[in-house]
């Protein structure tokens, strides 16, 4: 096996949201905990949200010259599409540093040249996608990779390869460890509201009308609130305004307190934050982000949905008032919530970061039949 110093090496790159970041921590941390003494090192891009995070973890990164290309206008396009052989070549020298056993792709730009990278040297490679309808990235790297690992059943038909492994979306151990744990008995009914590690403006915007609804009707509750950077003073002073004993945050440190301590959530419905739910087995009201490709953070949420373990608000319908009417129902029918705890427990796959591990360790050790 590849070392540093005869210590197994194994790259995890992807990034750009914490929807790539939290599973590649659950794969990092499951590696170190299968093979004691061994390193992982993220590749990431240069923004700074990516390395904050990681550090916060204890992992080690390093950085190279990638952004994304959709969403962008042609100049922007055109510049990122320079990048991309420079960035290559980053990444060889960093595996020539590193010589991991592997490389995975956990999705997101970064992904991609680590990935090209390792082929290119001949290092076992591997990608992890977590959604239902696959990124860009994926899309192209399932051609060239060792073996594909999927959350969603509903992704193959995108993906390229012969290998492609149902998994599940990898979690922390702190979230799995949440199951079962509630709040307090006797402690106000607690929302945790959450839209993703960068926040969402439409739930943020939406809360504080839902909040003056629900104050009007005389309900006493504690709001937990993971707003992101933008919007964090605006629904703080929101919260103030109407007397509401709110916690707000840019970004939640301690993901795993705030679902102990949560009745409810509320939030979007990307596929970590999906697969943390059922984790936690947390019921919750999903407002899945409508500017998703193909649509499917609404595929994400519908998962959850007719399994009975959540509610979805489409954001085109979302108003205050709705918001509002949905907690209290749901706050003044705990047996509905008791059954919506047990449904969503059920889509629940804590075994996902070891299958995962698992196969990476079989390319990496040549029992693979992909590698003869």
């Amino acid at each position: 096996m590849r070392s540093i110093a005869n210590t197994p090496c194994f790259i995890i790159a992807g990034g750009g949201t914490g929807g790539h970041l939290f599973p590649g921590i659950a794969v990092a941390d499951e590696i170190r905990f299968r093979i004691p003494g061994s390193v992982t090192v993220f590749i990431i891009s240069h923004r700074p949200m990516e390395a904050e995070i990681l550090a916060r973890h204890g992992q080690t990164t390093r950085s190279i010259d990638i952004e994304g290309l959709q969403g962008r206008g042609w100049r922007r396009k055109f510049s990122s599409a320079v990048m991309v052989p420079r960035s290559i070549l980053q990444s060889r020298a960093i595996l020539t540093e590193c010589q991991p056993a592997a490389v995975i792709g956990m999705g997101g730009y970064s992904a991609g040249p680590a990935c090209l990278a390792a082929r290119w040297m001949g290092i076992p490679t591997a990608i992890h996608e977590q959604n239902s309808f696959p990124g860009l990235t994926n899309r192209w790297l399932s051609r060239v990779v060792d073996r594909v690992f999927i959350s969603f059943e509903e992704s193959r038909p995108y993906l390229k390869g012969d290998r492609i492994v149902l998994t599940g979306n990898p979690v922390r151990k702190e979230i799995l460890a949440v199951r079962g744990k509630g709040p307090a008995a006797g402690s106000p009914f607690t929302l945790l509201v959450v839209g993703g590690s960068q926040g969402a403006k439409a739930i943020n915007e939406v809360m504080i009308p839902a909040v003056a609804d629900l104050v009007q009707n005389g309900r006493a509750f504690r709001i937990i609130h993971q707003t992101g950077k933008d919007d964090f003073e605006a629904v703080q002073q929101g919260y103030r305004a109407h007397g509401v004993p709110a916690e707000v945050f840019p970004f939640i440190d301690n993901m795993a307190g705030a679902y102990a301590e949560a009745h409810l959530v509320i939030g979007r419905a990307g596929a970590t934050t999906v697969f943390e739910l059922a984790a936690a087995g947390k019921p919750s009201v999903l407002v899945p982000y409508p500017y998703a490709a193909n649509n499917h953070q609404e595929s994400n949420a519908l998962s959850l949905v007719h399994a009975g373990g959540a509610l979805m608000i489409r954001q085109s319908e979302l108003t205050g008032g709705k918001l509002a009417d949905v907690i209290s129902d749901l706050a003044a029918h705990p047996e509905r919530l008791d059954e919506m705890r047990r449904n969503v427990a059920l889509l629940s796959r804590p075994d996902a970061a070891a299958a995962i591990v698992e196969g990476i360790l079989q390319c990496a050790e040549g029992r693979s039949s992909l590698r003869g």
